[in-house]
């Protein structure tokens, strides 16, 4: 049985290979459910991540925290090559916004 309320990423794709949906959990990247629905693989895949958190917890294994729960500062570094960063600068002083400001806006896109 699924657990419930369990705030895991679930997602179903179509695999041309298996020809068949494969349901996912971001959280357990190793997990994965063939179903011929895409209903019956969100429905296996969730069965199956609950066995293995029921076995995490019996063997008191720290188990992933649902990504959706998790708090996010909002910071994040990132390295470009210079001459990038300079070309930002740039593009950012034109349009009379920060660089913050500009790398936000194109991430958001």
């Amino acid at each position: 049985m699924a657990l419930k309320n369990d705030h895991y990423t679930y997602r179903v794709t179509w695999s041309d290979d298996d020809k068949e949906y494969v349901g996912l959990c971001t959280e357990f990247p190793g997990i994965s459910w063939l179903a011929k629905t895409p209903e019956s693989a969100l429905k296996g895949v969730r069965k199956v991540v609950a066995e293995v958190v029921n076995d995490m917890k019996k063997n008191k294994e720290s188990i992933p925290e649902p990504i959706a729960v998790k708090h996010y500062s909002g910071k994040f570094m990132v390295r470009i090559p210079p001459e990038v960063h300079r070309t930002l600068a740039i593009k950012a002083a034109e349009a009379g916004v920060s660089l913050n400001r500009l790398a936000s806006s194109k991430l958001s896109q």
